[in-house]
């Protein structure tokens, strides 16, 4: 059960600091020791002094973003939202900054090509983006692309467990987001998806994952055994097809477009660190560099299907394009 706020804001807030205050004073001994227990494994496995670094610099980004929004408070900005986009932007680009010194990361997106009217309306549209769900870090990078690259505010649905984060709890409550508890129905989550999608202006853009949650191959097998419960044939036909995806639910995608139909639609794709299912994977598997490849297709609200049916049709016919994709960005990097 999630700590009432005031107990997260005068206990779990501070305690951040303190945290972040004593790794900085016991770095050198941190480093030492991991990098001793490093000694006898092969270099692509010494992953600790890494980990270690970038855990100090998120503790330390996470501190100063708690006392810009304390500052924010008290000189009476706590109600700015530029403000806050702004510090979510400033605070997404130093972790980005640092995985590309620390993981060596980097990230290829291919984008469709527009016409000179279509990218004067990418910037003056809303949009919902409906994105596969996989790998460590995949949220962060797309929030940080839709905030830099593109100059937008990203809505999102998250559990409400991530609030346990004293930073993310802080300036998120501040901004039109939604979290909801774990035991939620699906009902609470499509009510919160239609409230954000019906009040979204030029610049937002309200986040999506289809899948419900990272793919791991028992989920899918989990997902297909749903859907031929409850008699959808045609559906767990195509999600048996696809081997790098969970079938997409659809009821969210269509309320969002429901509640916002000016909207474009942009599908998002990326593989590269996807076989990074749990913590355990992170710390064995992680690469010394890392390489993430993603692709966006844009829908203009126009070409969106208006019937369900063809909404649902439509939403696995991209998310079978998508699988189709993956397949060959690993195909393409197998020696």
């Amino acid at each position: 059960m999630l700590p009432p706020r005031i107990f997260r804001r005068l206990v779990l807030a501070p305690l951040v600091i303190v945290a972040t205050v004593f790794m900085l004073v016991t770095l050198p001994f941190w480093l030492v020791v991991t990098a001793a227990a490093s000694l006898r494994l092969p270099p692509p496995q010494r992953r600790g002094a890494r980990f270690v670094w970038f855990g100090v610099v998120w503790l330390t980004l996470e501190s100063a973003v708690l006392m810009a929004c304390l500052w924010l408070w008290v000189a009476g900005g706590a109600r700015r939202q530029e403000r806050h986009y702004g510090l979510i932007r400033w605070f997404l680009q130093k972790v980005y900054a640092a995985a590309v010194r620390i993981f060596r990361l980097t990230m290829d997106i291919e984008e469709p090509e527009l016409t000179a009217d279509e990218r004067s309306a990418r910037l003056t549209r809303p949009i919902i983006v409906l994105s596969r769900h996989a790998g460590p870090g995949d949220s962060f990078l797309l929030i940080y692309h839709l905030l830099a690259g593109y100059q937008r505010r990203p809505r999102i649905v998250m559990k409400a467990a991530l609030q346990y984060d004293p930073s993310l709890d802080v300036v998120i409550n501040r901004l039109p987001n939604a979290f909801v508890p774990r035991k939620s129905g699906q009902t609470r989550i499509i009510d919160e998806i239609r409230r954000l999608s019906a009040t979204m202006e030029d610049q937002d853009a309200l986040v999506i994952f289809p899948e419900g949650g990272n793919f791991t191959p028992r989920r899918r097998r989990l997902a297909i055994r749903r859907l031929e419960e409850k008699g959808l044939a045609e559906e767990a036909k195509r999600a048996r097809g696809m081997d790098h995806l969970l079938p997409p639910r659809p009821n969210g995608a269509i309320a969002a477009i429901e509640a916002c139909p000016s909207a474009d639609v942009i599908f998002v794709a990326h593989t590269g660190l996807d076989d990074l299912i749990t913590m355990g994977d992170v710390w064995r598997k992680l690469p010394l560099s890392a390489h993430i490849t993603a692709k966006w297709w844009r829908v203009p609200a126009d070409q969106v299907p208006t019937a369900r049916e063809e909404r649902i049709r439509w939403l696995y016919d991209h998310w079978e394009q998508i699988d189709s994709w993956i397949s060959a960005q690993r195909l393409a990097r197998t020696p």
